[in-house]
């Protein structure tokens, strides 16, 4: 059971990933973002996901530095944005990343999405296997990948991805994706688990929590770690990112678990990958 938010899942190069961090999508730049992480960081979170495209990644680094944590001590993933796609760019777009961030290197660098229509991202996964083998980011994934995407990508790649980061909570809760991304030893993560509060009124939610004396948004990121997914819930507000972390003194029951799985709509609340090619 996991214990604590030091806890870790092991990618498959041996790379160790807490299993719960903090998101900061749609968390302003500035302000805003450095207190997020300061916050999150003095409460022990150890994993902060950021991206390109979220344009606060000054903040996030700003927010790091005035944590004063040992840089060892973290986990920090950014990621690649659509237009950045391609060789080259993608090997420039991670250099801007870094010196926002004002960091040395990326714990782990994403391809956030496959955008189909551009075709590019069988050369980007090379740029992403060169920043890998300099040493310049620690693992190497991608995000909203599909099935059919990812076994486009590895039929190529020399270095399989380690994470995929998708749309995952109770409604839609990606079986055939978990179970071929554990096949081929790649960790899922999610991001918006709590479908940006739409699930915080179900009754079915509602009732497990009661039982617990948990709140539903804890529920559902203890379903999230029991599923063997990693997660982070975004907040900016410091109560919420303590309690968001506060899943490690209590254990969901097969019912418990059944109940939950048993909400999967199979619909997705946002954009479809196959469709998405906004750059």
């Amino acid at each position: 059971m996991l214990k604590n938010l030091q806890d870790t899942t092991t990618l498959h190069n041996g790379v160790k990933m807490p299993w719960l961090g903090l998101g900061v999508f749609k968390v302003e730049d500035g302000s805003e973002a450095v207190n997020s992480v300061k916050a999150a960081i003095k409460n022990g979170y150890k994993s902060i996901d950021t991206a390109a495209i979220y344009k606060n990644e000054e903040g996030v680094g700003q927010g790091i530095k005035e944590s004063g944590i040992s840089r060892d001590e973290l986990f920090v993933t950014s990621k690649l944005w659509n237009s950045d796609q391609g060789y080259e760019s993608t090997l420039a777009a991670f250099e801007t990343s870094l010196n926002k961030l004002g960091l040395d290197y990326l714990d782990l660098y994403l391809i956030h999405w496959p955008v189909p229509a551009q075709g590019k991202y069988k050369e980007t996964w090379r740029a992403m296997e060169k920043l890998y083998d300099e040493g310049k980011v620690r693992a190497i994934g991608v995000s909203n990948f599909k099935e059919h995407h990812l076994e486009d990508l590895m039929k190529d790649a020399k270095i399989k991805p380690m994470v995929n980061q998708v749309e995952f909570h109770p409604n839609f809760a990606q079986k055939s994706l978990r179970d071929f991304c554990k096949q081929h030893a790649i960790q899922l993560e999610a991001w918006s688990p709590l479908k940006q509060g739409e699930l915080l009124d179900d009754p079915t939610l509602s009732e497990i929590a009661e039982k617990h004396g948990k709140s539903i948004a804890q529920i559902i990121i203890r379903w999230d770690l029991q599923s063997g997914v990693v997660t982070i819930p975004k907040s900016t507000k410091e109560h919420r990112i303590i309690a968001n972390a506060d899943v490690f003194d209590f254990e969901l029951t097969k019912e418990d678990m059944a109940k939950i799985d048993g909400l999967d709509t199979n619909e997705r609340a946002f954009a479809d990958p196959d469709e998405f090619n906004k750059a």
